[in-house]
């Protein structure tokens, strides 16, 4: 599908591109500001979820690049998760494309509710690994189905990675950000090649904003290693939320800002 929009509209998705990519490289949710300003430039809603998924995917990777480089990615201890995500991640990819997800907006802002409290209150988050809850076969699954969740909807699937890593995986602070930045780049990958196959990426679009997105990403990351606990706790509580509120109100976070924005050109 050929979508016609203006060198300046391209832009200002590309700088929104930045600010998502910052945002989730230390928190997740990136999509909460994407994925409305997709809609916002006319783009429909499943080329949005499809163009979305393209840019996010330089984001996560440029994320992962960097965590791995610093140690706090294991390839090798992850396969077994890389595989689960991405399974079912391409599953819930092509199941969107044949359905509706708005029975998934009913339950999940208030999860996202619930975690964010956790997360905010809870004294046991810190930087340090503790004893996993959980045996390897059963976060496996979990994972796999945070990755069904992200191919088949999105809004707030970093902070669930990062949840299930912390609460029940066992791992701090900073190796739950960074896993969950490799298993979000591995839902992205099956999520753009299951898209691509259906015909709803506007690729022009997405790697204009893919730009935006690795750089963003980068500085992210770089601000979440250097600052730890302190920057990642408070913005994963403030990002649950929000996505949390684009969810329940149906109003999409950003729209004032992009207008805004727009009104400057």
């Amino acid at each position: 599908m050929e979508i016609e929009i203006g060198a300046n509209i391209l832009v200002i998705l590309a700088l929104v591109a930045f600010i998502a990519g910052f945002v989730d490289s230390i928190a997740g949710g990136g999509g909460i500001i994407t994925i409305p300003a997709l809609l916002l430039a006319g783009i429909p809603p499943h080329y949005a979820l499809g163009t979305n998924k393209l840019q996010s995917s330089f984001g996560s990777f440029s994320a992962t690049i960097h965590f791995y480089k610093k140690g706090f990615i294991n390839l090798n201890e992850n396969i077994v998760f890389i595989v689960s995500v991405f399974i079912f991640s391409a599953l819930g990819t092509i199941l969107i494309q044949f359905w509706d997800a708005n029975l998934l907006s009913k339950f999940i802002p208030f999860l996202l509710i619930i975690f964010s409290i956790y997360f905010l209150f809870s004294p046991k988050i810190t930087e340090e690994s503790k004893k996993a809850r959980v045996g390897k076969i059963a976060l496996v699954l979990i994972l796999g189905g945070i990755g069904f969740y992200d191919g088949f909807f999105g809004p707030g699937t970093g902070s669930f990675f990062m949840f299930a890593l912390i609460m029940l995986g066992g791992f701090g602070i900073k190796q739950s950000l960074a896993q969950a930045k490799l298993y979000n780049f591995t839902t992205n990958i099956a999520s753009v090649i299951f898209f691509a196959v259906g015909g709803y990426i506007i690729w022009s679009i997405g790697f204009a904003m893919a730009v935006g997105q690795f750089i963003g990403a980068y500085f992210g990351s770089k601000m979440a290693l250097k600052y730890g606990i302190k920057i990642i706790k408070p913005l994963v509580v403030i990002v649950s939320i929000l996505a949390s509120i684009n969810i329940l109100s149906k109003e999409y976070f950003g729209k004032i800002i992009i207008e805004f924005i727009v009104s400057m050109f």
